[in-house]
Formats: C-alpha cells, sequence, structure tokens
C-alpha cells in the first residue's frame, strides 16, 4: 500500500493550494479517506474526511475554507484549500481507513506567511 501526498508549498496567508494524494496497492473506493496535519509542537489532527458515499466532514477551523474530494477512477484523493490562514501551516498526511486496516502517506509541508 503506498499513499503519496504532494501538492504542497509556501503561499502567503490567504491564498490557495490543492494538495493531491495519489494511493496504489488498495481498493481506492472501499477506503475512508482523510486528510491529517501536524503543526510544529502539536499534535496530529483530523482536518478533513470522505467517505465512501462521499460525505464530507471537516475540522471546524477549516469548515467554509477547505474542500476534500476523491477521484475513484484515479485512485487520487485531494483538498482544496482556500484563504489559508498562518496556523493552517503544517504537515499534511493522507490516511486511509477500511475496517481494521490503515495506512499513512509521507506528508506534504505546508507553509504559510502572514
Amino acid at each position: 500500500v503506498q499513499l503519496q501526498a504532494f501538492g504542497g508549498g509556501l503561499v502567503q496567508a490567504g491564498g490557495s493550494l490543492r494538495l493531491s494524494c495519489a494511493a496504489s496497492g488498495i481498493i481506492f473506493s472501499l477506503n475512508t479517506m482523510n486528510w491529517y496535519r501536524q503543526a510544529p509542537g502539536k499534535q496530529r489532527e483530523l482536518v478533513a474526511t470522505i467517505a465512501l458515499d462521499g460525505t464530507t466532514t471537516y475540522a471546524a477551523s477549516v469548515k467554509g475554507r477547505f474542500t476534500i474530494s476523491r477521484d475513484n477512477a484515479k485512485h487520487t484523493l485531494f483538498l482544496q484549500m482556500n484563504s489559508l490562514k498562518p496556523e493552517d501551516t503544517g504537515v499534511y498526511y493522507c490516511h486511509r481507513l477500511r475496517g481494521a486496516f490503515e495506512s499513512w502517506g509521507q506528508g506534504t509541508l505546508v507553509t504559510v506567511s502572514s
């Protein structure tokens, strides 16, 4: 199983980034997919979830600014991040969950400057 996240970078506050996560070695459509992030010195936190049926949930801190989506045909997960804030800075990880099985991607760094 491999989850490869990319699309991070340096952006000014108020800007946008789109993260992608390419999955291989799994039946992508049968997995709940998540984006987590870890800010410097803080615990990893759940940012957004997309279920098998496309239902989405968001952390309160990103609701209305971030959009999670998935392309099952291309085995790819996305996170569109708009109106970025310095507090959105961190390493973003994609994560998959199917029953008792889970896997993590390697993370992609997002830095938002004020």
